[in-house]
């Protein structure tokens, strides 16, 4: 039973972390009437580039959600067009990856997007789009699943598992966040 206020101090609470940045998520078995307050993703700080301000800090990135779904190729020509030097995401550690999911989440339910990976030449190696080096990932167990092949070669997040990654064919329209490297980020580290 619910006393009387309580249902408003819920609503109100979560009026606050909505609008402080903070996205609610629900896990399997949650319902409307019971959730879990402490389950939630702060969304990052917004980028300081001038013009750019709509974009969100993730580590030396400015990136920014697109709900414009393309195929791989056609994401990165979008993401090089828009940004100075700018291209797919490319992700290099488990906090980085956390904000983008926490990104995706507020922007859209539609989970699955496009990152900045692909595999090079059904080598089996995979590569980022800005030329990074590959030095994390986050792929949901049993995958990639079909490298070596020129079946899936462009990397997605959110197939299966929040947060997880997937080998997926480059043709698929998706969602995308695009990143670049803005010096006053840069002049931060």
């Amino acid at each position: 039973m619910y006393k009387r206020g309580t249902k408003s101090l819920s609503l109100l609470l979560l009026a606050l972390l909505w609008d402080s940045g903070y996205v609610l998520t629900m896990e399997k078995g949650d319902t409307a009437a019971h959730v879990n307050l402490t389950a939630f993703h702060r969304l990052p700080k917004p980028c300081n580039v001038d013009g750019f301000n709509d974009w969100f800090k993730v580590e030396k990135y400015c990136v920014k959600y697109f709900k414009k779904p393309l195929n791989f190729t056609d994401a990165e020509y979008n993401c090089r067009r828009t940004a100075p030097g700018g291209h797919l995401v490319s992700v290099h550690n488990a906090g980085a990856n956390n904000d983008l999911l926490s990104i995706v989440k507020k922007m859209n339910p539609k989970l699955r997007i496009w990152l900045g990976g692909y595999e090079l030449f059904q080598t089996g190696k995979f590569l980022w789009t800005d030329g990074s080096f590959w030095d994390y990932d986050a792929w949901t167990p049993g995958e990639p699943s079909n490298i070596y092949s020129r079946r899936e070669e462009c990397v997605e997040m959110n197939w299966k598992d929040n947060g997880r990654w997937n080998d997926y064919t480059c043709n698929s329209k998706k969602n995308y966040i695009c990143a670049f490297k803005g010096k006053s980020i840069v002049d931060e580290y």
